[in-house]
């Protein structure tokens, strides 16, 4: 059997905060959970899957009695935005018409996006989908993930690769990668390229040092389940 453990759940109440951030009794919990699920999939399906790629990484969803507040976090805000903020607007309505709740969204810039896991393993597959070399795409990646301050980085891709008959799996290691030490902050992304002949799944891990002692991410609040209790280490 693997050890393996996904890097965000692992850490999840430790050093990071939920994605979702509310409380609900037991008789609603469940189709909150599933109105979060068609919210993260319209927003990906609306954003990321179609243009003007807006190079979306995370959503996470806060709700009050009130309101249901949901924040981007993506590397071309401008195109979240849209002129004059067009964009924003037009989502928000279609959001509210969705869940029947009023509906706040805001926008955080990802200044780095060569370090964040999600958007260089959508990179990867957006490249194979142009039928790029595998081998040189995922070097060439883990290689400007380490320029861009990484500490670590490894891209691992699974499929038909080349179009070959048998599915098998490659990947590339540069740097440190401590997956079994909390305090490290390891960023996860997945992403898929759906091809002619089957789909390829790429794996990114990138770390990006130890967390400090009482550091808060921007898009974290005091909401239910909001804050991470970081911890210095012992």
């Amino acid at each position: 059997m693997g050890q393996k453990t996904h890097p965000f759940g692992l850490r999840v109440g430790i050093t990071e905060a939920h994605k979702s951030r509310w409380y609900a009794p037991k008789g609603v919990y469940g189709e909150l959970l599933i109105e979060d699920e068609k919210i993260r999939k319209f927003l990906d399906k609306r954003l990321n899957r179609q243009p003007p790629h807006a190079a979306v990484a995370d959503i996470h969803i806060e709700r009050t009695r009130e309101e249901l507040k949901v924040i981007i976090k993506t590397a071309r805000p401008g195109l979240v935005i849209g002129p004059k903020g067009a964009e924003i607007e037009r989502l928000t309505e279609e959001l509210q018409l969705m869940t029947g709740r009023k509906v706040s969204i805001s926008v955080l810039e990802i200044k780095n996006p060569d370090i964040d896991a999600k958007l260089v393993a959508e990179a990867v597959c957006d490249q194979l989908r142009k039928r790029a070399a595998f081998r040189r795409v995922i070097k060439m990646r883990a290689e400007g993930a380490m320029q861009a301050g990484a500490l670590g980085v490894k891209i691992n891709i699974a499929g038909r690769l080349g179009g070959a008959e048998m599915s098998r799996e490659l990947d590339v290691r540069m740097g440190s990668l401590p997956l079994s030490t909390l305090q490290a902050h390891i960023d996860y992304g997945f992403a898929e390229a759906f091809m002619s002949y089957g789909a390829i799944g790429c794996k990114v891990w990138i770390y990006r040092g130890m967390y400090k002692q009482g550091e808060v991410d921007e898009s974290e609040s005091k909401a239910a389940g909001g804050r991470a209790r970081a911890r210095g280490r012992r």
